[in-house]
């Protein structure tokens, strides 16, 4: 791209050491500072010799959106997660006429419903505002969400990182919303040559490949668990650490586990995920969930074993194991921990298990026709550019 690419700090309202990992509270420091920062921002490029022709903002920024149509600038939005996370923020109004939620956007009771008779069951307690944490968190994002869909509606263009394939019901019930993934992301960072090594002198689809994104974090003994489960499989690992989470210090590990795996696991802190996930040597995705490790596992025919750890990773489970049939779901036990002989049992039942692997090719095949030439996401995103340049 050259030099047409420019990257712009603008501040989010935080301090450089204060927590960025809580939703809620990031959301409320960014409606506080950076609506009025942006604005400077592109009162300043219209200034130049330069004009601002598009505003593209995540669909949860709406107050861009309602910026850009201030300066009479094109606008669009882009979701980053699933289509059927941006159908479950436009069911906000008939989820409370039907009793389901309050104006607060609480759960009246715990219950298992559909948004459209064909899409997978809902659990109300895991909306995706009300398995955050605390309240005042919910009602911040839950307002948030209330108000961007009217911002939403500012728009020429409702982009998001899916496939008509994967969501036919969310297309249906939304068919203002295109399409254009699955987007992957490109190796520009060198994944470390010791992890592509190790890989290298694995037996095909004999690895567990371990991730759990950003946010998720594991006390003492959900940590300790997760280990021994991995040490109980018998099979090769790869494991990635997060080094800011005092829980994967080398000291909460158990006591000689480190050494009783030897080589036959690998702890790191940062692996090239699509690298990883394209590597013949992996069997099996435990992840978090999130909608883009969701996308790179599918895109690379990888059975999950999965492990939500709050907002739309709880749905997207549901598409991977109710809808996709792709996966399977650690179950917790009574005091809410996975136990390591669970993690075995499932380990033992998805990896060399011709169904979940052979759905997994073919939804590969499906996700990826989508990009192809012909593809639906594909006519989709070279009509917005088409758009982007009137």
């Amino acid at each position: 791209m050259g030099n047409r690419v420019h990257l712009i700090s603008v501040p989010d309202g935080l301090g450089s050491s204060e927590e960025r990992n809580q939703p809620g509270k990031i959301s409320e420091a960014i409606l506080q500072t950076m609506p009025r920062k942006v604005e400077e921002l592109i009162e300043e490029i219209n200034g130049s010799e330069r004009k601002i022709n598009c505003v593209i903002a995540d669909q949860s920024l709406g107050w861009a959106l309602e910026i850009a149509k201030k300066h009479g600038i094109k606008r669009a939005a882009f979701c980053p997660a699933a289509a059927a996370l941006l159908v479950l923020g436009f069911s906000i109004p008939k989820l409370i006429d039907d009793g389901v939620i309050d104006q607060d956007g609480t759960p009246l009771k715990r219950e298992m419903i559909k948004l459209s008779p064909n899409m997978p069951p809902m659990n109300t307690m895991n909306f995706v505002w009300a398995c955050v944490g605390n309240i005042n968190a919910q009602k911040n994002i839950f307002k948030l969400m209330v108000r961007n869909n009217e911002s939403i509606k500012l728009t020429d263009w409702l982009l998001c990182n899916s496939t008509y394939e994967l969501e036919p019901a969310a297309f249906t019930m939304a068919p203002n919303i295109k399409p254009i993934g699955p987007l992957l992301a490109p190796t520009s960072k060198p994944t470390d040559s010791n992890c592509l090594t190790w890989l290298n002198q694995q037996a095909p689809q004999s690895v567990i490949y371990v991730a759990f994104g950003s946010f998720t974090t594991f006390n003492t003994t959900q940590f300790q668990e997760l280990a021994l489960g991995l040490e109980l499989t018998g099979r090769p690992f790869l494991w990635v650490v997060r080094s800011d989470i005092p829980n994967g210090r080398n000291n909460a590990y158990p006591e000689g586990f480190q050494e009783r795996i030897g080589s036959r696991g690998q702890m790191v802190d940062w692996v090239h995920q699509k690298k990883v996930l394209s590597h013949p040597s992996i069997a099996c995705f435990i992840s978090h969930c999130g909608w883009n490790s969701t996308m790179e596992g599918l895109s690379n025919g990888v059975p999950f074993l999965c492990w939500p750890y709050f907002a739309d990773q709880f749905f997207n489970q549901s598409y991977i194991c109710d809808y996709w049939g792709v996966g399977l779901v650690f179950e917790r036990d009574g005091s809410g921990t996975i136990t390591r002989t669970e993690i075995r049992k499932k380990v033992e039942q998805l990896v060399g298990n011709e169904k979940y692997k052979g759905k997994s090719m073919a939804l590969k095949e499906t996700v990826m026709n989508s990009i192809a030439e012909t593809g639906g996401s594909n006519n989709n995103l070279k009509d917005f550019v088409k758009w982007l340049n009137e």
